[in-house]
């Protein structure tokens, strides 16, 4: 029977091997499917962490690196599915509550507030213009159109988590923007 040390020893060169083996490629895998950095990293250590703990667990697995592969493809799409499409009518977080809505000035309250609405939305469609063009389409698509993500997606060829994620970054630019936007109106 294997000492403690020695299957302990085993267990750390296996992973050893298996982290400088597949790490590279894998996270080459995830960075292409995940465009936040820090996601793609999150993802690579659960994988690996499940690894460790399915190694620990479990006799020794013949494929590991398409064991590998597998879990981290289900990491990401845990990760989409757990993302909601992002709105610019929505708060960013429970901290900040600016959105559209809160910043357009009522109709009701007169000319000057209707003049400041249309100053604001003129400032929005400058805002609209600086963004990668496969943004600002699905943005405008999805969020003034009204157009589904699944629509866009058949249409397009692009899947419905790369629309996903090009509208979340096309919303935080113009939430941004809306926020200086803001700071300025309160300067004034």
């Amino acid at each position: 029977m294997p000492s403690q040390d020695s299957t302990l020893a085993e267990q750390d060169r296996f992973f050893t091997e298996a982290l400088e083996r597949d790490e590279p490629r894998l996270r080459s895998f995830i960075r292409r499917r995940v465009l936040d950095a820090g996601d793609a990293e999150d993802i690579l250590q659960d994988v690996f962490y499940e690894l460790l703990e399915a190694y620990r667990f479990m006799k020794p697995m013949e494929q590991v690196t398409a064991w590998l592969f597998r879990v981290a493809r289900n990491r990401i799409t845990d990760l989409f599915r757990k993302q909601k499409p992002v709105s610019l009518n929505e708060p960013v977080s429970e901290e900040e509550s600016l959105s559209l809505e809160d910043l357009l000035p009522s109709v009701e309250a007169g000319p000057d507030a209707v003049y400041a609405r249309n100053l604001l939305f003129d400032l929005l469609d400058e805002a609209l213009e600086e963004l990668p063009e496969n943004q600002r389409e699905v943005f405008v698509a999805h969020e003034l159109l009204g157009r589904s993500f699944k629509e866009l997606a058949e249409e397009t060829g692009v899947s419905v988590t790369t629309l996903l994620s090009r509208k979340r970054y096309a919303v935080l630019h113009l939430r941004q923007r809306l926020r200086e936007m803001y700071e300025d109106f309160g300067k004034q």
